[in-house]
Order: structure tokens, then C-alpha cells, then sequence
């Protein structure tokens, strides 16, 4: 389930501050990254399951690895883990009203976070990710 209208989409900041702030709220990258892409997650265990947040990023300038990046947010999804298989994202899963809610909650206040440093939205016609080809 992709979350519309968070105005996150294509905002670009400084990895240090986007890692920062969404830790600040939850989100983590525990491995979720390679040079030039980040994953934030924040996992929900709900009696209806395992659920996660997830937030992608990739790099448009510099190297997620030396943590010298500059990062462009894409749009939040929320999936449900399935042992062993992983997070499906589909239209067909069933969100329980509650996370999908809690999920909303936390987006808006990242979004918050990032617009006291007028983080601002990229034109995706003028940047590429890092190794685009």
C-alpha cells in the first residue's frame, strides 16, 4: 500500500540528516542500504500480523557507503511479511485501519522534521540516481 499525499516524495537531503530524523521517528536502516540507495523501516507486530513501513531513497549525489550522500525520499509503502517469502506490497492485502493510521501519523511528523530545514522537492527531469545508466 503506497501512502499518497505525504509530500515526501522527491524531497532531497543530506543522508546524515534523513538518517537523524527518521530514526528520530522509528525508521531504521539496519542493512537496507547499498552505495547508492537507502531503505528506512519501522516494523509493526500486530495481532494480524507483521507489518512494515518503508521508506526508499536513493542517491543522487555522493555514496550512501562513506555517508557523504545526498538523498531523494520515493514514495512510503506499507507491506505485510510473509514467512519466508518477505513484504508484499499488493493492493490485495489487507491493512488494518489502526497501523495504516499510525503509519500516516509518523509520516507527517517526519515530514514536519524535514520542513524546519526547508528540505525542498527535486525536479526528477534534472537529477539521476548515482550509477543511472
Amino acid at each position: 500500500m503506497y501512502f499518497e499525499n505525504t509530500n515526501l516524495e522527491n524531497l532531497t537531503a543530506d543522508q546524515e540528516l534523513l538518517v537523524s530524523i527518521m530514526k528520530k521517528h522509528g525508521l531504521e536502516c539496519d542493512g537496507g542500504w547499498d552505495y547508492e540507495r537507502m531503505t528506512f523501516d519501522k516494523r509493526f507486530d500486530t495481532r494480524e500480523g507483521r507489518y512494515y513501513l518503508r521508506v526508499f531513497a536513493y542517491a543522487i549525489s555522493g555514496d550512501v557507503g562513506a555517508h557523504d550522500a545526498i538523498l531523494t525520499l520515493m514514495k512510503p509503502v506499507l507491506g505485510k511479511y510473509y514467512y519466508p517469502h518477505g513484504v508484499e506490497y499488493g493492493d490485495d492485502e489487507v491493512y488494518p485501519a489502526h497501523l495504516v493510521k499510525k503509519c500516516e501519523e509518523i509520516l507527517k511528523k517526519v515530514k514536519l522534521e524535514l520542513d524546519q530545514f526547508s528540505i525542498e522537492p527535486t525536479n526528477k527531469n534534472n537529477f539521476e540516481p548515482v550509477n543511472a545508466r
